[in-house]
């Protein structure tokens, strides 16, 4: 028994470390790029090109601000945004549900859209996919507020006034600090990695695996996505892109998915991600949980639903030239 466990502890450290090394590679290089890009003012010159696009969807100009933080730095850098800009914000409850769903949708695209690619999808395809869904959803939702005053009551961001803009919008904190967070998320990030893969092994140990995909199977249908990504894809819509990117590379390395499989994980998992963590910073700042969460899931099982029956032809094309190539 003892042996069983340390052939199984030195197995678990060796495949954490695998997939631990495959997201440093990815992350850190992206990391610092757009902490290079934050020294430079890249994030004001982001929120200056978005103005338009807040007016156009009926949100005030610092949405723009706080969205370009959420996209290019994470959602905690927006967050500090928020804090910063409590003072001048001036929103309806629909406006704020619907800047906060955006941020859901697409933040932190930079590390997690690199994630994306080196799991197998397009780069290009998920983050249109992203940013598309991010302004048409924030869209919607402002127009049915104009329209039926469905959450029209001003926000009171009283409770969160008094931070720094500068510092909170932009994250200058200094390299010295930025490298320390960097290694504690870096750390933490490991722990979560060993972690899961314990729960995933003892699922498969105790059948819940199979229990889960079978539970799954309704949603999977609609969304045309394959049961054979169901619990790594799951794993990334609770907890967040990043470790769920990291199982669907190791899983497709050792089942060697077809592209339609991935592509469709990557996309749902692109959309709605991190449904616990994320959502709840959203419904701290007093976003509505029907537009952040019910809304938002809703809306990538259409567009996922969409995207299988666009590409049914994936799967057919190999067969197709299978059966072309033995004739």
């Amino acid at each position: 028994m003892t042996r069983t466990l340390q052939r199984y502890f030195l197995d678990l450290i060796n495949r954490s470390q695998k997939l631990f090394v495959t997201l440093i590679k990815v992350m850190l290089p992206v990391m610092i790029i757009v902490r290079i890009a934050q020294e430079f003012g890249a994030i004001d010159v982001a929120s200056k090109l978005l103005t338009p696009v807040m007016a156009l969807i009926g949100l005030p100009p610092e949405a723009g601000l706080i969205w370009a933080t959420c996209a290019l730095v994470s959602m905690y850098g927006a967050v500090g945004a928020f804090i910063g800009l409590a003072g001048t914000l001036d929103m309806t409850g629909a406006q704020l549900s619907a800047l906060c769903a955006m941020m859901l949708f697409a933040h932190g695209l930079p590390v997690e859209q690199a994630i994306v690619k080196r799991a197998g999808g397009s780069l290009m395809a998920t983050t249109a996919l992203r940013i598309g869904a991010a302004v048409g959803y924030g869209a919607l939702v402002t127009w049915v507020s104009n329209m039926t005053g469905w959450l029209s009551e001003p926000v009171d961001f009283s409770w969160m006034a008094g931070g720094d803009v500068a510092t909170a919008a932009t994250g200058l904190a200094g390299w010295g600090d930025w490298g320390i967070q960097t290694i504690k998320s870096l750390i933490v990030s490991f722990g979560v990695i060993v972690a899961l893969l314990v729960v995933l092994d003892a699922m498969k140990v105790t059948g819940l695996t199979d229990r889960f995909t079978l539970a799954m199977l309704p949603i999977l249908r609609v969304s045309g996505l394959s049961r054979d990504v169901a619990p790594v894809t799951t794993i990334g819509v609770l907890l967040g892109l990043t470790y769920g990117g990291a199982l669907i590379i190791d899983e497709a390395r050792k089942n060697n998915y077809p592209k339609r499989t991935l592509f469709l994980s990557l996309c749902w998992l692109s959309l709605s991600h991190s449904l616990i963590e994320d959502t709840a910073i959203m419904f701290a700042l007093g976003a509505d949980l029907w537009v952040i969460l019910v809304g938002r899931v809703i809306l990538t099982l259409i567009i996922v639903a969409f995207l299988a029956r666009l590409t049914l032809r994936w799967d057919r094309e190999p067969a197709q030239l299978a059966t072309e190539s033995a004739g």
